[in-house]
């Protein structure tokens, strides 16, 4: 501001801070001596005197002293004046306020600015910048809030036991975080794991204990809003009581596609005066976008100046919504806000209230720590895979020549070229060979040969999958782009539809672009068609697709964030498919996403997105010398990347405002220079407004794309393992790893023992700590992997586990389907034997139950239907004249050996 730095204190306070008073109700009176403070009601005294000298403004309601403020003139900080009002705090002797000497609870500092407070009651409650003072009502219903005793009833709630124990841990940390007085904390817990579910068990805890009355829940999506809503109408809070028959739930007005259809759901939307005038009687959650809150705040404005392409509520208006109207903030999805318009106005949008603020997460980037400051826990996509909430994947590496190296087109080769701007499209005959980078495919270039190819790699994935399931695997697709008139998604999902022979409905295209994208993610996820969708994020709707089993990225992704979430689609468990046990990635960089991210750290270190800042305001900054040598060097990129992007009439255009020839590179690269010798002058061009706009609305040179129906590509795939700490495995590696596994183990585990030196001992219990301490291992040797690695090392389909663990101590013995073991066993134990038709019956019942089990002992035949409807273990020893457990004994036997 001009000339703040000259301002005086008194002009400060008279010009700033008085006016902020007034406007929240503070009437602001000079001190009068022997005025006895039961006459002032909302009164911000001037001068008022302490034994440690006269406090700048005394804040008085209802004729108790709440607090102080210490103003300073603008150009000071007010951080570091906090301790001058702490002096003058603990000189106010006729108080009837103690707090470790100080005798009023609330204290401020500004420079009519800046705004700092410390509410001092509590030792570890630490001062912190606010937006604004408290209005008078706030400060008194402040006081009336003991949070030592909130907290104390928090502490002796008892818990919802039918919560997961990971979630349970989570409200712990946040109870713990909020007894030490921390204000910012951030919760990062893996896709899918229960963050919502959390989140409204420990708002119930909150209110119920009255450690937080008015709760804001902020999420970015208008179908998130309406699927926590439901959230809080299907938790059970209390016995045979929801949440929202306790506490009062609000939102925001929703529309027909954000919910199901068959749906009937009608949400409470929130009464303008919760927020305009809340009140100490208002307890209440309220679940809103915060588009809508950033509308409610700073105007539509401040949500057009980011690039999120959530609709903007058409009945949101600006409000003046006091800093108090919330004690709680919960941010869903905190991560999200990838430009540095975004960043700041999310930030703005949640420091406007002084309110505790709860971070939710999968993903905690830098930017989402730095300001939530504090991960008060972490539960990480491994542990809910081993805890058994989430599944894990295996890979196949899709090796593709163009994904990898590019395409080169020879001379003469046949080409489309299309206009991006109109799609018209013209055959050309190259004159001269070319060459494109990898990373142009799709982006300037295209060779269907390679995406067909691609397709037909993971239709024989799909179809071994049905195959062996009996259902095609939910397939999501992530292109590289949806561009008009180059499209990678819609040449895909014509590509798909050509491969796999389903028709039109079975593939389908799910971006932005299309028409009611909720509804068709609904029937993605609910129906049996579409069984293949093709998208480029998906992520900005975030909805769920438990049942998804196949997950192909076609898209380079260097964003930790994104390729998380993107991974997060096909974590849950089954729906409608509870046999899912795992998802299947197709990495078609052979195999070098995986590789990135595995190596990425934790936190990722990625900035928001750039830019925010426009051409003229790098200019102004220059001009007005804010860090002037840092902007000339942004202004000199700036130049240049406009030197790359213009066409030829661009020249002529910058040439008419003396930029010889119309050379911008050129003149960027001399315009440091320039400015050193003569700053002034070399000045007036460039602020010029005509020639700014020039700057920003140059001709762009047209860009062409080009397609390549004659190139080939070559396409491989292989698959991977992956072990429970993250490590991808070629199957011949996994079986060495397996062997190892055994020669080292055969002491340690019983069951390896038995199988190689006791087979008389093989019993069920034996095989259940076989399997146990495989799928536990390191390696994570569940049946399944080893199934498949022996079936892509072998070509042996649906070995057993008993074969596996005598081939891997000795490659002599034979690998064995169940049936073909159970077959040998049985044939062993009838040579030479003769069974009554009865007895042949019990053995038919044994032998369907030993192909699928591979052992068998008396609790079966009390358990298993097969057996107990025929009579259970009394009629079939009956049957074999009392002799079937030696029967047993040498069947188990027979099995083993």
């Amino acid at each position: 501001m001009p000339n703040s730095s000259r301002e005086s204190e008194r002009l400060t306070r008279k010009k700033r801070i008085d006016p902020k008073l007034k406007t929240l109700g503070w009437e602001i009176v000079p001190f009068q001596e022997g005025k006895d403070l039961a006459e002032y009601s909302h009164h911000a005294i001037e001068e008022f005197p302490t034994d440690k000298g006269p406090v700048d403004y005394a804040l008085v309601v209802n004729g108790q002293l709440l607090g102080v403020i210490e103003a300073k003139k603008v150009a000071l900080g007010p951080q570091g004046v906090l301790q001058q009002a702490e002096r003058y705090a603990k000189g106010i002797s006729a108080s009837p306020f103690n707090y470790r000497g100080f005798r009023v609870p609330f204290l401020f500092s500004s420079n009519g600015e800046v705004i700092y407070f410390h509410d001092v009651r509590h030792e570890l409650e630490l001062s912190r910048k606010i937006v604004d003072f408290y209005t008078p009502a706030a400060l008194t219903e402040l006081l009336a809030t003991d949070l030592d005793e909130a907290h104390e009833r928090l502490r002796g709630l008892p818990q919802n036991q039918s919560i997961r124990a990971c979630l349970l841990r989570a409200n712990d940390a946040i109870e713990q975080a909020l007894a030490n007085r921390t204000r910012q904390m951030l919760v990062a817990m893996a896709t899918g794991t229960g963050k919502t579910y959390m989140s409204v068990n420990q708002i119930y805890r909150l209110m119920k204990s009255g450690t937080a009355k008015r709760i804001l829940f902020l999420v970015d999506r208008r179908a998130l809003a309406a699927q926590t809503v439901r959230a809080f109408a299907s938790f059970e809070a209390e016995p045979g009581l929801k949440f929202d028959q306790i506490y009062e739930v609000y939102s925001q007005s929703f529309q027909m596609g954000d919910f199901d259809e068959e749906e009937k759901f009608d949400p409470k939307v929130l009464p303008k005066d919760y927020l305009v005038n809340p009140t100490p009687g208002h307890a209440f959650v309220y679940v809103c976008t915060i588009q809508r809150m950033t509308i409610n705040l700073f105007g539509r404005q401040a949500v057009f100046q980011t690039t999120s392409d959530e609709e903007i509520d058409e009945d949101a208006e600006q409000l003046k919504i006091p800093i108090h109207a919330f004690d709680l903030i919960i941010a869903d999805e905190c991560h999200r806000g990838y430009t540095t318009g975004e960043v700041s106005v999310w930030r703005d949008t949640l420091n406007h209230f002084d309110a505790t603020r709860i971070g939710l997460t999968a993903t905690p980037a830098a930017h989402t720590k730095a300001y939530f400051k504090n991960i008060v826990f972490r539960y990480p996509y491994e542990d809910a895979v081993r805890d058994g909430y989430l599944v894990d994947y295996n890979a196949v590496k899709v090796r593709s020549d163009v994904r990898m190296n590019g395409i080169f087109l020879n001379e003469g080769e046949e080409v489309d070229i299309v206009d991006p701007d109109s799609g018209a499209e013209t055959r050309d005959s190259l004159e001269d060979e070319r060459q494109f980078e990898s990373t142009e495919v799709e982006r300037k270039v295209t060779s269907p040969d390679s995406n067909r190819k691609i397709a037909e790699e993971l239709k024989k994935y799909a179809d071994e999958h049905e195959q062996a399931t009996g259902r095609f695997p939910k397939t999501l697709i992530f292109a590289a782009n949806d561009i008009p008139h180059m499209s990678h998604a819609d040449q895909l999902v014509e590509i798909c539809r050509e491969v796999f022979g389903r028709g039109d409905a079975f593939v389908r295209k799910i971006t932005g672009r299309v028409d009611r994208p909720l509804q068709q993610i609904r029937e993605f996820r609910n129906r049996q068609k579409p069984g293949i969708v093709v998208t480029v994020d998906l992520l900005t709707t975030g909805v769920d697709i438990p049942d998804l089993e196949f997950i192909v990225f076609l898209r380079p992704v260097k964003s930790r964030i994104l390729f998380e979430q993107m991974m997060g689609r096909g974590t849950r468990k089954g729906e409608h498919h509870p046999d899912k046990s795992h998802f299947l990635v197709f990495d078609c960089f052979d195999g070098t996403l995986l590789e990135y991210f595995r190596n990425a750290t934790g936190i990722t270190a990625e900035p928001p997105d750039m830019p925010a800042r426009t051409i003229r305001q790098i200019i102004d900054d220059i001009w007005s010398n804010r860090d002037r040598e840092y902007n000339i060097r942004c202004l000199v990129k700036r130049l240049q990347r406009i030197e790359k992007n213009m066409d030829a009439s661009a020249r002529e255009q910058f040439a008419a405002f003396g930029i010889a020839d119309g050379d911008v590179g050129k003149y960027a690269c001399a315009l440091p220079r320039k400015l050193k010798e003569d700053f002034v002058e070399t000045m007036k061009l460039l602020r010029k407004s005509d020639f700014q706009d020039l700057l920003e609305n140059y001709p762009r040179q047209k860009k062409l794309f080009i397609r390549a129906p004659e190139h080939e590509d070559i396409v491989t795939s292989e698959y991977l393992i992956r072990d429970g700490k993250g490590n991808e495995y070629k199957p011949a590696d996994y079986l060495a790893a397996f062997q190892k596994f055994v020669d080292e183990n055969t002491e340690k585990v019983a069951a390896i023992g038995i199988l190689l030196d006791r087979p008389r001992d093989w019993n069920t219990a034996a095989l259940t700590e076989l399997k146990d301490k495989l799928s536990t291992a390191p390696e994570r040797f569940t049946l399944e992997n080893l199934q498949r690695a022996h079936e892509m090392h072998y070509h042996k389909a649906l070995v057993e586990i008993i074969s596996m663990v005598k081939h891997a101590a000795d490659e002599a013995q034979p690998l064995l389907t169940a049936e073909e073991r159970i077959d040998r066993a049985f044939a062993k134990l009838t040579a030479k034997k003769t069974f009554t038709d009865q007895q042949q019956q019990w053995l038919d019942r044994i032998h369907d139950h030993l192909v699928t089990s591979l052992t068998i002992d008396q609790e079966d035949f009390l358990l298993m239907p097969v057996f107990e409807q025929s009579g259970g273990w009394v009629q079939a020893n009956r049957v074999f004249e009392g002799k079937l457990d030696d029967l047993l004994l040498e069947l188990n036997e027979a099995i083993a050996a």
